[in-house]
């Protein structure tokens, strides 16, 4: 005897819904390895003050640290290779003791060389022109202007890097911590590029903007003095 489907059976089109419902989860649970490869996650930061290179201003409750990646091995968590192309990443740490939320959209994060060189840290923009200076880019054309402008796109990696490792907004909440990384541009800098160089940290606001905190300075030489097995206690030769 053969069986042909009849929508008007309740049994059977139920029988039906529910094979449709577990196709279809079928399907979405072989994408969800793909989607969750492309999403890295790292370790929450730890307070500020548990890192060797930090600043804390006790009256301000807000303590700062910066933990510098100068070997790749240890954050092979980027999709791309910064630190081959000159490039350091430096996890910066905020931690809000108080019981103000800190605000830090105006601040200003500087890498301070030995020499005094003053680099803020780079945009997507500039790690993109330095990683695929060569990559070749499609040419637009201002109208009546005949000269052709080239327009880089952003590399994907590069976003998705600042999305999963970057700072995820710009407020310091009570009692709490806030971190991300930031890209400098050492490549031109003496070697070693980290001794006797700080992060100069300025422009903190409380969320109402009624004070101005104090500067901060973060030499790295309490980080190279805490690592003196890294890379940038041994200087290229």
């Amino acid at each position: 005897m053969s069986m042909h489907f009849n929508p008007s059976n309740p049994r059977r089109s139920s029988a039906h819904a529910a094979l449709s419902a577990a196709v279809l989860l079928a399907a979405i649970l072989l994408c969800l390895p793909a989607r969750a490869a492309d999403k890295k996650i790292i370790p929450p930061p730890s307070p500020a003050a548990t890192y060797p290179a930090n600043e804390s201003h006790p009256n301000e409750h807000l303590t700062i640290a910066a933990e510098p990646c100068d070997d790749s091995k240890l954050c092979s968590f980027f999709r791309l290779p910064y630190i081959e192309h000159g490039l350091l990443p430096v996890l910066v740490i905020f931690t809000n003791d108080g019981d103000r939320s800190l605000q830090l959209e105006d601040a200003r994060i500087q890498f301070i060389s030995a020499a005094n060189d003053k680099i803020p840290a780079a945009t997507e923009d500039e790690i993109n022109r330095r990683l695929f200076t060569y990559k070749s880019t499609k040419p637009i054309r201002i109208p009546l202007i005949p000269i052709p402008i080239k327009r880089t796109p952003i590399d994907k990696k590069i976003t998705q890097d600042d999305h999963d490792f970057g700072f995820q907004g710009t407020v310091v909440k009570p009692h709490s911590t806030l971190a991300g990384y930031l890209f400098y541009d050492i490549k031109d800098l003496d070697d070693p590029a980290l001794k006797d160089a700080q992060l100069y940290i300025k422009m903190i606001h409380t969320i109402d903007g009624t004070q101005e905190l104090f500067d901060f300075n973060i030499p790295f030489d309490k980080w190279l003095a805490a690592n003196p097995n890294a890379p940038s206690n041994h200087p290229r030769k």
